[in-house]
């Protein structure tokens, strides 16, 4: 397990770079579901619950369908356990479903099979949507992330163009 410590840590896989840790006191949960159908909607719940416990429910109705979109993904591709931790602090609240695929998510190129496919619209959503977002590997598994902005000034939550 990784200890919050508000650094950066290496990946094990360069190919992933490094990923950002919160801050020790940030606000911070963390769940395993079981891989069944109502994991989606028992992390939504908690999403909910754990923004509005943090004052952020202004973020929660992004964060619940993106959230949804990850573990639906690990649900679908890894039929694995998986973790949702979620983390708030300094204006960013970082949402993370770990799970034992190896596979890197992408965003599926437009005209593609996936990008049109009824179930290949997740990763669109979450680069629409998301003000950054990555996979990387965690052991033997990985963890999808995605982060959106909680200072509400204008352009705080969503990527700039």
């Amino acid at each position: 397990m990784l200890e919050l410590s508000g650094g950066h840590l290496p990946d094990p896989d360069a190919a992933y770079g490094w990923y950002p840790q919160p801050p020790l006191g940030a606000g911070h949960s963390s769940v395993v579901y079981d891989p069944r159908p109502v994991a989606a909607a028992e992390a939504r719940a908690e999403v909910r619950r754990r923004l509005e416990g943090w004052g952020l429910a202004e973020q929660s109705d992004t964060a619940e369908l993106l959230v949804s979109e990850l573990v639906t993904n690990s649900l679908i591709h890894a039929a694995s356990r998986l973790r949702l931790t979620l983390s708030a602090a300094h204006g960013v609240l970082r949402c993370e479903v770990s799970e034992a695929g190896r596979r890197p998510a992408e965003v599926p190129r437009a005209g593609t099979l996936a990008g049109t496919a009824v179930g290949g619209c997740g990763m669109f959503l979450v680069d629409a949507l998301a003000k950054r977002w990555g996979c990387h590997r965690d052991g033997p598994g990985r963890t999808l992330w995605f982060e959106l902005g909680t200072c509400g000034s204008d352009g705080c939550g969503r990527r700039q163009p």
